[in-house]
């Protein structure tokens, strides 16, 4: 049993590195591709793994090439899977261009048997990226209960969002969901404190993030200034990024959030030179040297 529990939905991402994409009956030969487990806790459940805590993760799989694929990339993490079953497996096809990238998905999210209900009394924190609504806020509230803590990636606002914050500690959200409640970030971050979360962040891409610590003080974050030249593919930087603080948080649980998130910044700036999730794992030298190679953005 590991320390953490991550909760999402899998994907397999197949990212393909092309400097253009043919239209009707053209082709083209790409300069390069990857393939992974995707996913946003997920990826985050594999960033943690890496950096020397393999977690619990409940997930999606299916009984498909895909799935026993994906299943033995876990076991080559040491992330202890519990499945969820469904029928065909989800796939993302991600094309990174000059540090965006666009994404085409094929998701199966109907669930054919309900979430796993384990023992969380060897949990000391709990992922969730929103997927498995019902799970999530089983679990939210359990561990929140029992002092586990909990944090949340808030990629935008789902079905049961709000309330899922009521039992959160650690929000770190998009700027997409400022644009879903129509709020600033400023505002979100209001909301953030008013559901009773103790960390609350709000991710701004290259502008890095806007958050307030256990004071509720309000601060910015900036991003690190890593070369143009060696950004390949920030798809996946986000997940790295959370599991990157869940580690930092199990690992060094005195440490104050700014060091927390300092080291999953640096993990991030690691990620995005790398194509494809798994190739972008960081290791904890590969933070260090992350951190010492880039300073943060004026």
């Amino acid at each position: 049993m590991g320390e953490a529990l991550f909760i999402g939905h899998t994907y397999i991402d197949v990212t393909v590195l092309a400097d253009e994409w043919p239209t009707g009956d053209q082709k083209s030969v790409a300069r390069d591709y990857a393939v992974s487990f995707g996913g946003n806790a997920v990826t985050a459940a594999f960033a943690c793994a890496r950096l020397g805590l393999p977690p619990d993760l409940i997930c999606s799989l299916a009984p498909d090439w895909l799935g026993h694929m994906y299943s033995d990339m876990a076991a080559a993490h040491g992330v202890t899977l519990h499945a969820r079953q469904v029928r065909r497996s989800s796939l993302s096809f991600i094309m990174p261009n000059h540090g965006k990238r666009a994404i085409v998905r094929a998701r199966d999210a109907g669930y054919l048997n309900d979430f796993p209900r384990l023992d969380i009394s060897g949990y000391r924190a709990l992922h969730l990226d929103g997927h498995q609504p019902d799970a999530a806020l089983h679990y939210a509230r359990a561990c929140r209960q029992a002092g586990v803590l909990t944090s949340l990636d808030g990629g935008g606002m789902r079905e049961n969002t709000d309330e899922l914050l009521r039992h959160i500690d650690v929000a770190v959200c998009a700027e997409r969901m400022c644009e879903q409640l129509g709020l600033s970030p400023e505002g979100l971050l209001d909301l953030l404190k008013e559901r009773g979360c103790r960390i609350g962040a709000v991710t701004l891409g290259e502008r890095g993030m806007l958050w307030y610590d256990e004071t509720g003080r309000v601060d910015t974050l900036p991003s690190l200034d890593v070369p143009a030249a060696r950004i390949i593919d920030t798809s996946g930087a986000g997940d790295v990024f959370h599991g990157a603080y869940v580690w930092s948080y199990l690992t060094r649980p005195e440490q104050p959030w700014i060091e927390h998130f300092t080291f999953a910044r640096a993990a991030s700036a690691h990620k995005i030179q790398h194509l494809g999730n798994e190739a972008g794992l960081p290791g904890v030298e590969d933070v260090e040297r992350a951190m010492m190679a880039f300073t943060p953005k004026a």
